[in-house]
């Protein structure tokens, strides 16, 4: 810059001083101090005019070149902020930042996806392995000789047919999660009766419950708990709520199932005086196979998909699940539905 300055100091003083000889030898002698200021004028004017051209346009095009240069290199992230202005050349700079911010968001995120999936193969494998190690040992100890043993026998293809459930039930929640999340299931929206739906869930929880000596029990509210959902989705909320609570109880605990009818919508809880969830987690609770407590989350079973399949069943219907906890004190999960104005459920 300094250079280029230099060199229009010094060509605007040979131009003005070649013009000034030319006019010295064809004018007057009287005219001399006229044809002083008019060189040292245009000279002036040379001059200003060239560190003006370079301040408003070559700066901005040197600079534009840096950033073509960055973008070359891929280097998005050392672009500065967009900033609109109305030199127009000035507006060519800030389409190629906002490019390059554009860009560099694009790749935070598919950083943050390779991340996520990464995770999600390194969790997958973890969780698959399981089940299927324990089936397999099973099956082997049988072959080693202990099929012989009727009593073991039968003990060990229990526990062989245990681990293939819970592998059944890993591989289907996956592929209901992934077609949720592709949109492949599509909701089907209907009138129907939330405190039925629940009644109709808690028998099949009845093994468990009577195993651990729970008290499990859905409140039943004053007024009708009609609402606006696909029917088959929420009551897959409901069973997973359920069950998460059902397996964080310990033994003679409680889990009860309650509803708030409001003007618009219904809200649902489901409270339990279980083990609680630690502050630190209750943030991540809902994400793929995330467990509070890894040695310990195995012995309550479960596939470490049911709160994330909870998440998205809701976020398609527009809402979300909340929870509040206290360790050793328990948990409250709920959600709301908008509520029917229809009386009549279908």
């Amino acid at each position: 810059m300094y250079r280029s300055r230099t060199m229009a100091i010094v060509l605007s003083l040979t131009i003005s001083g070649i013009v000034g000889l030319v006019v010295h030898l064809s004018i007057k002698p009287e005219w001399l101090p006229w044809l002083l200021v008019v060189v040292l004028t245009f000279g002036a004017s040379f001059a200003l005019i060239f560190v003006s051209l370079e301040s408003l346009i070559f700066g901005q095009i040197k600079t534009i070149y840096k950033m073509l240069n960055q973008l070359r290199k891929k280097d998005f992230a050392g672009l500065a902020k967009r900033e609109p202005g109305s030199n127009p050349i000035t507006n060519i700079k800030d389409e190629i930042n906002f490019f390059a911010n554009l860009k560099q968001k694009e790749i935070e995120r598919l950083k943050k996806l390779e991340a996520f999936r990464k995770d999600f193969i390194a969790n997958i494998s973890h969780e698959l392995k399981t089940p299927m190690f324990a089936a397999q040992g099973f099956v082997h100890t049988l072959q080693d000789g202990a099929i012989n043993d009727p009593a073991v026998r039968d003990q060990f293809l229990t526990k062989a047919a245990k681990s293939l459930d819970d592998l059944d039930a890993l591989v289907q929640d996956i592929l209901t999660l992934s077609q949720i999340e592709t949109g492949e299931i599509k909701m089907k929206f209907e009138t129907f009766d939330l405190y039925k739906l629940a009644m109709e869930l808690v028998d099949q929880f009845e093994p468990k419950v009577e195993e651990k000596k729970l008290e499990l029990i859905v409140v039943k509210p004053t007024k009708p708990v009609l609402v606006i959902a696909d029917r088959l989705r929420i009551s897959q909320v409901l069973t997973n709520l359920i069950s998460n609570s059902v397996n964080y109880t310990s033994e003679n605990g409680k889990v009860e199932i309650r509803f708030m009818v409001g003007k618009k919508k219904v809200v649902t809880f489901v409270k339990d005086n279980g083990e609680g969830i630690p502050e630190e987690d209750l943030h991540r609770i809902f994400e793929r196979f995330y467990r509070v407590d890894r040695s310990r989350s195995r012995t309550h079973g479960g596939t470490g998909l049911g709160l994330a399949i909870v998440k998205h069943i809701l976020e398609v219907h527009k809402t979300k699940a909340t929870v509040t906890s206290k360790i050793g004190k328990g948990s409250v999960f709920s959600f709301k539905l908008p509520k029917s104005e229809n009386q009549t459920p279908h």
